[in-house]
């Protein structure tokens, strides 16, 4: 299974369509850009409005969508009319992000979000402040964050078939910001998704209790000043399988490829399995670094890995 993985293009599948979809037209002004069970909206607050406390599904037609809501109840599922060609472009409330979400529970299909800043460094496409949210099929680009979480411990976070490319930054004497970031929740999903071309930052850092990362990419190939690409700081179980990593040339801090603990120990690390994944160095970088790097001093799961030349298999810090 681990060689037919790899012989897979490094880009998910399903992820194709909304790098290489025509752009959309700008979104209609005389029709509806938002519709809920048949009704339409001109704008998407109005649309999480009428859903309100209950249950619902936004359909959000093609077009850029300047456009931004924030959700405080309900469970609202946010689904593309067409995937990949409803673009939020650079817009974001209570300067955060185009979705803030702090409701029951949300699901996120086939969107498109990018060029998002605000004055903290942290402009996002998704800022998630609690609950559970399933993310599929969506592309974060060109802005400082992918998706940005709070804490909640009873919750899960899922990616799956996405791509996350040229977020991040570590910049103005702000903190870092990073393709996707989350508190202490308490499961974060990532599947068949690719990180690539980060601006700083890591690539996947989360301070979840259990992780469970599997056949995804991280190319760092043209990456910019960028860390490790994936950051446990506070520790973790779970696992990280069939992955892909190559490290870029230009980094911040190349010292490793995965870091346990590395700020705290809030959660326990015992038994996380890494295993089954692939990583490599620039040919002819002439410096060394390490696969997986641990803080936390307790036994981890180090499986078989193919490492290329210069990668170290553990070092305990």
């Amino acid at each position: 299974m681990f060689q037919l993985l790899f012989r897979r293009p490094l880009l998910p599948l399903l992820a194709l369509p909304l790098l290489l979809a025509p752009a959309p037209l700008p979104a209609q002004t005389g029709g509806a850009p938002y519709s809920v069970d048949g009704r339409g909206f001109s704008r998407l607050q109005d649309a999480v409005d009428a859903i309100g406390e209950g249950e619902g599904t936004i359909r959000i037609a093609p077009g850029y969508h300047r456009d931004c809501a924030v959700q405080t109840a309900g469970r609202i599922a946010f689904v593309a009319a067409e995937p990949g060609r409803a673009i939020f472009d650079g817009v974001t409330c209570e300067g955060k992000a185009a979705l803030v979400l702090r409701g029951q529970g949300a699901s996120v299909d086939g969107l498109v979000f990018q060029n998002l800043r605000v004055p903290d460094g942290n402009g996002a496409g998704i800022r998630l402040e609690q609950s559970d949210l399933d993310v599929a099929n969506s592309l974060f680009r060109n802005s400082e964050e992918g998706i940005l979480t709070a804490d909640d411990a009873e919750a899960t976070l899922t990616i799956d078939r996405s791509t996350f490319s040229r977020l991040g930054r570590c910049d103005r004497g702000l903190s870092c910001a990073h393709s996707v970031y989350t508190g202490l929740y308490g499961r974060v999903t990532v599947t068949r998704t690719r990180f690539e071309k980060g601006n700083g930052g890591h690539y996947l850092k989360t301070r979840a209790a259990q992780v469970d990362v599997r056949d995804n990419s991280f190319d760092d190939t043209q990456g910019k000043a960028t860390n490790y690409m994936i950051d446990l700081p506070a520790g973790a179980t779970g696992r990280i399988a069939n992955n892909l990593f190559v490290q870029g040339r230009d980094k911040e801090n190349y010292s490793a490829i995965i870091a346990v603990a590395a700020e705290a120990r809030d959660n326990p690390s015992r038994g996380l399995s890494i295993e089954n994944n692939r990583a490599s160095l620039p040919e002819g970088i002439g410096r060394q670094s390490v696969f997986v790097a641990d803080w936390s001093g307790e036994p981890l799961a180090i499986g078989a890995n193919e490492l290329g030349a210069g990668l170290k298999r553990f070092e305990k810090r």
